[in-house]
């Protein structure tokens, strides 16, 4: 049986943060605000991976109420989304991410996000892709106050 997932996280983008997105730091006057390390791309792969084995989702094992997640490192949490998810039978086949922004340019960076995704997740890099695109100027994207994720992944029973 297979069991699709899809997920979807947003953050402003603020001064005085660091901009850290699959787990790579990447080089930008601004950062995603949020209570751990605010990385979209690694909140939005565990809502996918949580929600296509019906698990729940990340704010309800992470919660930001709880002071032991403040400036917590999200792929840490990705990679204990993964365990969870195989705990409860599931095989990961594959995930894809799309990250919208206009700046910065994210094509030096996306081999590294792939790479560290794998990591975490310990899938084959063939099996992970991210993606980034513009919004053309609409939205919170395109003006640049923030940076939104989407991601889907595919299970497999174990």
């Amino acid at each position: 049986m297979m069991r699709v997932g899809h997920g979807f996280d947003a953050h402003r983008l603020v001064k005085g943060r660091r901009l850290v997105l699959g787990g790579v730091d990447v080089p930008c006057e601004r950062g995603l605000l949020g209570h751990s390390d605010a990385d979209a791309l690694a909140h939005a792969l565990s809502d996918a991976l949580l929600g296509a084995a019906a698990l729940g989702d990340l704010g309800g094992r992470f919660p930001d109420s709880d002071a032991r997640w403040k400036d917590a490192d999200s792929m840490t949490l990705l990679a204990a989304c993964a365990r969870e998810v195989r705990a409860a039978g599931f095989t990961i086949a594959n995930v894809d991410a799309t990250i919208v922004l206009e700046r910065p340019k994210l094509a030096p960076h996306v081999a590294a996000m792939r790479a560290r995704v794998a990591q975490a997740l310990t899938l084959d890099v063939g099996a992970v892709s991210v993606k980034a695109k513009t919004s053309e100027g609409m939205g919170y994207t395109g003006d640049g106050s923030g940076i939104a994720v989407h991601a889907v992944v595919l299970l497999e029973t174990a």
